[in-house]
């Protein structure tokens, strides 16, 4: 299992109350299609920024209370049903509009200067999921949306982490350029690194510590730590919310804690392979989510 924000989506849970499940996919659709108008294919930037102009366009539109696409336009199969979902459940508008400002982000910046820049992202890209879930159970009281926000933004940093090579692959780094430089990181280090993984069939532990500097061991571990702090964070949320819903989130939080576990096991050489869950995780990870 890899920890992708939009995959942790409850899209086809078991868990996700029945009367849930068509507007939490009708939200997924949306973040779904322009998260990848933003990263997927090969169109030019400003191609993607005019896709997503249409996109902002639409949600003006629910926003003033009147969606005005014709059932021939490619857009009405994502923002009908999510207007109608909007509309049921009294959604607030904002979260939507955070998410597209994230995406249109994607188009043009593939660089954060320090930590500030990268959480602002995450406040956008990762915390309106969330909100929008706490607002379809009826649980978006201050205290909830604070700790929720908390889990996406953990959620999304770990991502980042164990993906640090195939982001480089797509000239991005979510490393803060303040931080890489005070340990002693380059970018050229990332980019041998990431090109020795991809010759490589497989890590080799006789090389791994000469390959790996006590700069990147340190970086990581900075990092690493910081995700798993927002994650414990978080958890109080997964608990009192109960029910299946509490189960579901606190196996998405500790699934995130285990990659963590997973990242610092590996002594953060996620060059040569990046951390998951395999079969054998899910038994550890349902103990710790009913314990």
């Amino acid at each position: 299992m890899a920890v992708d924000h939009y995959e942790n989506f409850p899209v086809a849970s078991i868990l996700l109350p029945r009367r849930l499940r068509v507007p939490v996919q009708n939200i997924y659709r949306f973040a779904r299609s322009a998260d990848d108008i933003a990263d997927e294919g090969d169109a030019l930037p400003e191609q993607r920024l005019e896709q997503l102009s249409q996109y902002r366009d639409a949600l003006r539109q629910i926003q003033h209370g009147r969606l005005g696409l014709g059932q021939t336009h490619p857009l009405y199969p994502v923002f009908r049903p999510l207007s109608e979902t909007i509309r049921q459940h009294e959604l607030p508008i904002d979260p939507f509009f955070d998410l597209l400002s994230a995406f249109e982000q994607d188009v043009t910046t593939t660089r954060y200067a320090d930590d500030q820049a990268l959480m602002d992202y995450c406040r956008r890209s990762a915390n309106p999921v969330g909100r929008l879930m706490l607002h379809l159970y009826g649980q978006a009281d201050s205290e909830n949306l604070q700790q929720a926000d908390a889990i996406c933004t953990g959620l999304q940093l770990t991502n980042f982490w164990q993906d640090v090579a195939i982001d480089w692959q797509k000239d991005r780094v979510y490393l803060p350029q303040d931080r890489r430089i005070r340990h002693g990181v380059t970018e050229d280090y990332i980019a041998t690194q990431t090109q020795l993984g991809l010759q490589s069939a497989g890590p080799n532990s006789d090389d791994t510590a000469a390959r790996l500097t006590p700069g990147w061991q340190s970086l990581m571990g900075e990092q690493v730590e910081q995700a798993r702090e927002l994650l414990q964070a978080g958890l109080p949320l997964a608990h009192r919310l109960g029910g299946r819903i509490g189960l579901e989130l606190r196996l998405v939080v500790h699934g995130g804690l285990r990659i963590l576990e997973r990242l610092d096991q590996l002594h953060y050489d996620i060059f040569f392979q990046r951390p998951t869950l395999a079969k054998g995780d899910w038994a550890l990870l349902l103990w710790r989510a009913l314990t």
